[in-house]
């Protein structure tokens, strides 16, 4: 994966699309450019637990164990920060997942902020390639919803 070139095209345009391993489109889009018109079923992507705060009300240490110690890719669905004006919130919810692959972690990382994800089903171009499997979308991939106050609610499939 040639992380130079997808952060200078995120960077430059505020969008990437990245075909990965599994043969899917992968759009990557900063948060400040993504608008209701573009739906709802948006993931945002985190490198580091720091950043739960910059999308999430303020979690309990509860919370915030079951996101650190979890051993299989999950997305999470938790009620949105305040401070976070242009997110796509469901019932005042957002989704968000902790990537641990290293690869993709890095990615994040070299981007330095918090990005929304989004499998791109319309378009079949993209702007990186990969071989590299995307993490949340292994079979494994679980759902739950995270609450300030310590609540957990597993979702099934």
């Amino acid at each position: 994966m040639d992380q130079q070139a997808i952060v200078k095209t995120f960077r430059e345009t505020g969008q990437v699309t990245i075909r990965e391993g599994n043969g899917k489109n992968l759009t990557l889009l900063k948060t400040e450019n993504w608008k209701p018109e573009m739906g709802y079923d948006w993931t945002f992507l985190l490198f580091d637990t720091f950043q739960i705060r910059t999308v999430c009300e303020p979690f309990s240490e509860v919370s915030l164990d079951v996101v650190e110690f979890a051993s299989k890719p999950t997305i999470y669905h938790s009620p949105v920060s305040k401070v976070l004006k242009n997110a796509p919130t469901e019932e005042g919810n957002i989704r968000f997942s902790l990537i641990r692959e290293p690869n993709w972690n890095k990615l994040l990382f070299q981007i330095s902020q918090p990005v929304l994800s989004k499998i791109d089903y319309v378009t079949d171009q993209a702007d990186a390639q990969t071989e590299l499997y995307f993490p949340l979308l292994s079979q494994s991939t679980k759902e739950m919803f995270l609450g300030p106050e310590g609540d957990v609610k597993i979702f099934t499939r």
